[in-house]
């Protein structure tokens, strides 16, 4: 299969909108939710750093079940390399300023498609996943800049 699912690109395509919405409220705070309510958190770096946080978890997950694909030496090596992003998340991410996590969270994304290449030239990611990734990390990153010089 040569072409991106149509579920996983609106999927991808859906996980963008936070980061869209925290770029937009970086901006332009006055629109979003009042900063004392229990939906203040949900506006600019924060938001955008928080949904980072699960976006690069979760994509450890993805990489193990690309790794549950290999076996020896291989599967072993994807285990570990998949473990990272999580770990990485674990050790860097908590700074009390939303703004400081936010460029943390943008390298590791970054560095996030090292390893789906990595899988890729494995042959245990399908062969459509880097052109769904680069996009997506690309106007994530984007995001996370306009949130860390609006901010």
């Amino acid at each position: 299969m040569t072409t991106i699912p149509r579920t996983a690109m609106i999927l991808g395509l859906l996980g963008l909108v936070p980061f869209f919405w925290g770029a937009l409220t970086a901006v332009f705070p006055t629109i979003g939710f009042a900063g004392g309510s229990f939906l203040g958190r949900f506006n600019g770096a924060q938001v955008m750093a928080d949904v980072g946080i699960v976006v690069l978890s979760f994509m450890s997950g993805i990489l193990w079940g690309f790794a549950a694909r290999a076996t020896g030496f291989t599967a072993s090596l994807g285990y570990v390399l998949g473990a990272i992003p999580a770990i990485y998340v674990f050790l860097f991410v908590g700074a009390a300023d939303p703004r400081a996590n936010l460029g943390i969270l943008m390298f590791g994304f970054l560095a996030l498609l090292v390893l789906d290449r990595y899988f890729l030239m494995k042959r245990l990611a399908p062969d459509w996943w880097m052109r769904l990734r680069v996009p997506l990390t690309g106007l994530v990153s984007a995001c996370m800049m306009v949130g860390l010089i609006a901010g």
